[in-house]
């Protein structure tokens, strides 16, 4: 009921501040635009280059090219989309073009623009380019800024998109009233009662860094409600808002200092890793600020008190998965679709995959990022220290309930005690968001549908042999693999050799045994040779319980039928493997999870992350990913995770030749003996890449 009365007052408030607006408007149709009062800066015969260059640094720091740069476009050339609760506004051509850009602006012209909201011709900008923040840049950094735009940048001739603008603010005239009413136009005024270093940081995030733009409430005229910390609302300054479907943080008292520069110099940090626009602003922005602007930066926001007190939390503690990851539905989905990233701690895997426990994203009480992260995709921002970038898919093939009961999860285990996502929510998300869902004739099993059957606990313990084999089955494995290393997310992943239907293919005729096979004479195959260890009795309560969940996954797969994505493809056997090109290929693709030595990646207790690749703790040379060609196979579909948007882990994509070669190179490398390859291959038909 509240929530209802909450959205009828927005909605009259809403409508009642546009007929003032539209009131007001005609009233002041005809008021003459703020006079132009600033000085035409002396430039001489020529531009001094250290201006413009501080002018390079000013515009970073004021984030001029994340919005003045539309996608694939020349850098500030404008066409940008910038999505408003109004409708779209089209960022414009700020290069010094005469024709298009603003190479025929006065300096004055240009000055009242950044502080008034006022064009060249005299028509009024919408509030989405931040002028009252702007308002507040010194006269020496908007000198340079201008040194910069006009000498610095390339001219582009682009003409500017119109606006799509809902009536009635497609009528540009009620600006002038909004700019009456709400902007501040008040310069920075430092404090005297502060040091040097918070006031440069208060100078930054109130003015050229127009933070508030996103991370500040905006009110019933979609104005910020405050515009510094002090006033009426100051405590509502950069206390968190929802913007085109993100949820922008608070920024108050949000990490310690140094916690606050690692995130701005480098996009992550120990508790979060930069989403939607704000990977844009470290990209281009941020990250290019000297170290004592970005202290200063942070020393100002630590400064600032919360209503929401957010303790910081210790370090990482790694832990078993929760117990509800084996029993819920949300916990299996979570186990399936996020675990190889995320861990089954939600710890992450440091520098590369985002932590959940600790996480804002995870913990806000709006969660309209996690909800959009898991609709869309992400991808972390190229940063000098981070250059490679690592996406997570989009998961909006998952249904609406799903996605609720993975979140949900999520938050209940690492969140802090935000409430549960609902169905209904990320239904309305997905409705606001339309994201894409690429289509695929390979219907993935969920994990979540092993509880609706009779032999629920069987199943899942299945399951959990396949991705847990090294710690469940310490005795029947010789190294650091699980069967989930070869099977994908439990043998769930199209091209990642998946175990859909494989059951129905059993028995049959192995040409490596030479003889005819059962499903139990092939999964102890693989503890024999990928996983170098002893083969299970086929007897044993944990034999019967892979078997068992085989058998699941068969679903109604008959011997005769084509199952999509089966196996891991195959690679052009005229190629011809390049092991020194491989090597550099490891260096840059897979080195970062398997180590520089092929030693494979532990967290800080030990644990194993991902798997060796070759050495004492790798497969065995019987094992099929030590022939050449079939783990270029494997690698082309299935490896790096994390490096495009391809459902569910971003897997695969290099090409035939770059996975040949990686694949000769690590395949190749010093691994165990595999006593009984003597027998391999009795009635012929050895591949030509077998090891022995």
């Amino acid at each position: 009921m509240e929530e209802r009365k909450a959205k009828r007052l927005k909605w009259v408030g809403t409508i009642a501040v546009t007929v003032a607006v539209l009131a007001a408007g005609v009233a002041i149709w005809i008021v003459v635009p703020p006079k132009i009062t600033a000085e035409e800066p002396d430039f001489g015969a020529s531009v001094d280059p250290t201006l413009v260059e501080r002018g390079r640094y000013i515009a970073q720091l004021g984030d001029c090219v994340a919005c003045h740069t539309e996608k694939g476009g020349k850098e500030m050339a404008g066409g940008l989309a910038l999505e408003t609760p109004m409708g779209t506004i089209f960022s414009t051509n700020i290069t010094p073009d005469r024709k298009t850009g603003i190479g025929a602006w006065t300096f004055g012209e240009f000055d009242r623009a950044m502080r008034k909201g006022v064009a060249a011709d005299g028509h009024n900008l919408y509030p989405a380019m931040p002028y009252p923040s702007y308002a507040k840049i010194t006269g020496e950094d908007m000198t340079a800024l201008w040194a910069y735009l006009v000498h610095g940048v390339e001219p582009v001739e682009k003409e500017n998109h119109g606006t799509a603008m809902n009536f009635p603010f497609n009528l540009r005239f009620g600006l002038a009233y909004w700019n009456v009413v709400f902007a501040d136009g008040t310069p920075f005024v430092p404090d005297s009662s502060k040091d040097e270093v918070w006031n440069r940081g208060a100078y930054l995030v109130q003015g050229l860094g127009h933070c508030g733009a996103c991370h500040t409430p905006r009110g019933i005229g979609f104005q910020e409600v405050a515009m510094t910390e002090k006033g009426p609302n100051g405590d509502r300054f950069l206390a968190g808002e929802k913007v085109e479907n993100w949820h922008a943080v608070e920024l108050r008292d949000l990490w310690t200092v140094d916690d606050t520069v690692e995130l701005l110099k480098t996009g992550q940090n120990r508790f979060a890793t930069v989403s939607g626009s704000m990977t844009d602003v470290i990209q281009h922005s941020m990250q290019n600020g000297t170290d004592d602007d970005l202290v200063a930066m942070a020393t100002y926001l630590k400064s600032l008190p919360s209503k929401d007190p957010k303790p910081v939390p210790p370090k990482p503690v790694y832990t078993d998965a929760p117990e509800a990851a084996y029993t819920t539905a949300g916990g299996l989905g979570y186990m399936q679709f996020c675990n190889d990233c995320h861990r089954p701690d939600g710890t992450g895997v440091k520098g590369v995959f985002p932590a959940l426990a600790g996480n804002p994203t995870v913990a806000a009480r709006d969660p309209s990022t996690l909800v959009h992260i898991t609709l869309t995709g992400w991808e972390t921002a190229s940063t000098n220290a981070h250059p490679r970038t690592y996406t997570m898919p989009a998961f909006a093939r998952l249904g609406d309930r799903e996605i609720a009961d993975i979140l949900s999860y999520v938050r209940e285990n690492w969140g802090g005690g935000a409430p549960a996502i609902t169905e209904a929510q990320v239904a309305e998300a997905r409705k606001h968001i339309d994201p894409k869902i690429d289509a695929s004739n390979f219907e993935t099993p969920r994990l979540a549908s092993l509880l609706d059957e009779p032999n629920k606990d069987q199943l899942v313990r299945g399951m959990r042999l396949n991705s847990e084999t090294n710690e469940l089955l310490p005795g029947h494995v010789g190294n650091d693999l699980n069967c989930t290393s070869c099977h994908l997310n439990a043998g769930t992943v199209a091209d990642g050799s998946p175990y859909v239907g494989v059951s129905a293919f059993f028995p049959s005729y192995a040409p490596r045994a030479g003889k005819e096979i059962t499903m139990v004479d092939r999964i102890n195959g693989c503890f024999r040779r990928s996983m170098n260890g002893k083969p299970l009795k086929p007897e044993s309560e944990d034999m019967q319980a892979m078997v068992a969940y085989f058998d699941w996954m068969k679903g109604e797969t008959k011997p005769e039928d084509k199952v999509p994505g089966r196996g891991v493809g195959k690679i052009d056997q005229s190629l011809a493997p390049d092991p020194v090109n491989g090597e550099k290929i490891y260096a840059a693709q897979c080195a970062v999870c398997h180590g520089a030595n092929g030693e494979g990646l532990k967290d800080e207790t030990g644990r194993i992350v991902y798997p060796a690749l070759w050495g004492d703790r790798s497969f065995n040379i019987g094992a099929g990913m030590a022939r050449t060609y079939t783990a270029a196979a494997f690698v082309k579909r299935n490896m790096p995770i994390g490096f495009h948007e391809k459902f569910p882990l971003g897997q695969g994509g290099l090409s035939d030749q770059e996975a040949l070669d990686v694949a000769e190179y690590f395949s190749h490398m010093p691994r165990p003996d595999f006593p009984d390859k003597v027998k391999d291959w009795p009635n012929g038909g050895k591949p030509k890449d077998a090891r022995y």
